[in-house]
């Protein structure tokens, strides 16, 4: 395992300098899950939720989450992103809702927080839109699907 970078020689807690870094084109995919029952995920597929569109108001707010990460996470540097998108998918085989966010830049530094956070966000709107109608809904499974660019390489799962 590598050292950890967020960590100066006096192990306290640092922003890592990424001034040196060159800029490149850095790319991440994240998911999450939100499993329900399926009457709730009826109520979102057919747009008859009381409180309006779910997907269109989640996807909303995984964009604005990526967009704020750093605000959200101490020790992330703040980004420019070019591209966050969020796909929502319902499965009814699962019953519930699987998220993908992907995020895009040119910078020194990586986007998997802001996919993991863009996702993490976006999966709590669905519960927070959906919690009057079921609270026993489970968020799950958030994770880094996959990653390219900067000096660690490319991960996929």
């Amino acid at each position: 395992m590598s050292q950890f970078t967020h960590l100066n020689a006096s192990g306290e807690a640092n922003m890592v300098d990424v001034s040196d870094k060159p800029v490149t084109v850095r790319e991440a995919r994240a998911e999450a899950w939100v499993l329900m029952a399926a009457e709730t995920l009826q109520l979102i597929v057919t747009g008859r939720h009381h409180k309006g569109d779910v997907f269109a108001t989640a996807r909303l707010a995984g964009i604005m989450a990526a967009k704020k990460t750093a605000d959200l996470i101490p020790l992330c540097h703040p980004l420019a992103l070019s591209k966050v998108d969020i796909a929502l998918t319902a499965d009814s085989e699962r019953n519930g809702v699987r998220i993908e966010s992907y995020c895009k830049l040119a910078g020194q530094t990586g986007v998997e927080m802001e996919a993991l956070t863009a996702a993490s966000v976006a999966a709590l709107t669905i519960y927070d839109m959906c919690k009057a109608v079921q609270k026993d809904m489970r968020i799950e499974g958030v994770r880094l699907l996959e990653k390219r660019g900067g000096k660690s390489g490319d991960f996929k799962v």
